[in-house]
């Protein structure tokens, strides 16, 4: 039996190879789009020397020459929450505006002279007196890793003798 549906409001149709068509222009497209609105922003914040050389970026514009900025992105976000994203969308399509403008972001690197095996020894040590103090049944997760963490140390030179965790004698 053949069953017919009867609706009783008009939708509209929608033609797939025009909607397919849509999605297909826009795709790949957001650098493009995100570049012409880091454009505009340059052109309408950046401050420039007589010789039209950018002194300052708009990113970096503070205090009040920072205001219109701070109103720019306002409506940005404001239009972007409007359209559905969420606060944290926003944040992230704005940073890469800042980018596309000439942001250079740095890098999360240790650039200082910090001994990062001196530092995970002292942590491990850290560690190994925490569990060591504690009673198994107040952090399982913990001594369920305890050998290997007891072994990480031994590797790196720790004396684990002075623990009496870990080593299958507790």
């Amino acid at each position: 039996m053949e069953k017919t549906i009867i609706s009783t409001t008009q939708v509209p149709v929608i033609n797939l190879d025009t909607a397919r068509k849509a999605v297909v222009n826009v795709v790949g497209k957001t650098g493009e789009l995100l570049q012409t609105y880091a454009n505009a922003l340059c052109q309408h914040f950046n401050l420039v020397d007589n010789q039209g050389k950018v002194t300052t970026p708009w990113y970096d514009l503070q205090g009040k020459d920072g205001k219109a900025v701070e109103e720019e992105r306002k409506k940005f976000k404001a239009a972007m929450e409007s359209a559905g994203f969420d606060s944290d969308t926003a944040n992230t399509y704005w940073g890469r505006v800042k980018d596309k403008s000439g942001r250079v972001k740095t890098k999360n690197k240790v650039t200082s002279k910090v001994d990062v095996d001196a530092e995970n020894v002292k942590a491990l040590k850290t560690i190994l007196n925490r569990i060591d103090t504690t009673e198994p049944e107040s952090a399982p997760m913990s001594f369920k890793v305890v050998k290997l963490l007891v072994q990480a140390a031994d590797l790196m030179g720790v004396d684990v003798s002075a623990y009496a965790i870990g080593r299958g004698d507790e």
